[in-house]
């Protein structure tokens, strides 16, 4: 979604310039492929900074700038990031209010005596852009684990400033249906690490007041739609992969209902339903490993006005979903630069952009004739 960004005037360090465009075909039409980013280390979160520029975190621990030319710096200041397996430095968000907070969110696996967990910092960017300031862990999943994977940890804010932050199950899988364990929910904080009264668990003693939803394996995706609905991308295990219309207080079903199976084949938990835990809005079978998606706004493409646009780590592809009746799947976007896609995100020109983890690169796509220029963000 689009932020009001003013210009930023930063000083930044030589690297390779953005590569020429590629034309290819997306729902019937052409469109420019544009490499923004390369030479990028398990690249994980991507995020929109003013004056042209954006942020990729890389899992190992690195967050990088770069402006549009390609031009490159690292940011110091970053958190004590616990590394190995699927954990690392994750996902990153810029505050709506960025012109005035300076303000990004950070996830990323953080280490405790007895285990990691999933955490949450909040922290202002320098005005050269090169640091982090300020930088305060407002939360760590509880309780933590021995575990390497499963840490969830996408973030998002919604229009009044909550922020939603997705936890996996840590591969306890029993724990997900548990509200007093963070493990395999969606979570709503305020930024300074406090909870709203009217999240649905707070009047529970036994439940953890930070849960908005509970029972996912591994949601890797979140965004809202033009109507301020939420949507997760959820790992399956073997099949059963889903997407989710998160609301208050639902359960949704992990371990107990699934339309996948387990590795070795055998059945998850009671079959495919079971009263009072909801049914996916989209299953995939076999699994694609969703990862990063958005809502697209219409800006550039009105027939694409809240289509769901997916990443996939498993296939190589990036899944277009519609929305009338039902959410289904119109087309598997497979094109070369589509090479086990981490993130997607809608620039705030209205352009679509995609990290692929193989290649190491940013990809960003627009109309043949380019981006606008006078989108108010980068002009």
């Amino acid at each position: 979604m689009a932020h009001p960004f003013i210009t930023l005037a930063a000083a930044l360090m030589l690297s390779e310039p953005a590569a020429a465009d590629d034309l290819r075909q997306i729902d019937g039409q052409p469109v420019s492929v544009t490499q923004m980013a390369s030479k990028l280390r398990l690249p994980w979160g991507l995020a929109f900074l003013p004056g042209c520029e954006f942020l990729v975190t890389e899992k190992r621990g690195r967050l990088l700038r770069f402006d549009l030319e390609g031009h490159r710096s690292r940011v110091a200041g970053l958190p004590k990031v616990k590394t190995g397996g699927q954990g690392g430095l994750l996902d990153i968000e810029t505050a709506r209010d960025f012109n005035t907070s300076r303000q990004l969110f950070l996830t990323y696996s953080a280490a405790r005596e007895a285990g990691t967990g999933t955490a949450l910092a909040v922290a202002e960017l320098s005005e050269d852009g090169d640091r982090l300031e300020k930088l305060r862990e407002v939360f760590i999943s509880s309780p933590v684990s021995n575990g390497n994977r499963h840490f969830g940890s996408r973030v998002v804010e919604a229009e009044d400033g909550n922020l939603f932050l997705s936890v996996g199950d840590r591969g306890e899988r029993s724990t997900a249906q548990y509200p007093g364990s963070h493990n395999g929910s969606i979570l709503r904080i305020r930024r300074d690490g406090t909870v709203p009264d009217t999240n649905p668990f707070t009047t529970s003693p036994e439940a953890k007041p930070e849960i908005w939803s509970i029972g996912h394996r591994n949601p890797q995706g979140m965004t809202f739609d033009n109507d301020g609905r939420l949507w997760i991308s959820e790992h399956g295990a073997r099949g059963g992969d889903e997407i989710n219309h998160v609301l208050p207080g639902l359960n949704f079903g992990w371990p107990v209902i699934s339309y996948g199976v387990h590795y070795s084949g055998r059945k998850i938990g009671e079959g495919f339903s079971k009263e009072g835990m909801e049914q996916p809005a989209h299953y995939w079978d076999p699994s694609i490993a969703p990862s990063g998606m958005i809502a697209y706004s219409g800006a550039l493409w009105p027939q694409w006005e809240g289509n769901l646009f997916v990443g996939s780590l498993k296939f190589d592809l990036i899944s277009r979903l519609e929305l009338s009746d039902r959410l289904r799947e119109t087309e598997q976007i497979r094109i070369p630069e589509t090479k086990r896609v981490r993130d997607v995100q809608e620039a705030p020109d209205g352009t679509i952009w995609f990290i692929s983890e193989d290649r190491g690169a940013v990809y960003r796509i627009s109309p043949p004739s380019g981006p606008p220029g006078d989108s108010g963000w980068c002009h």
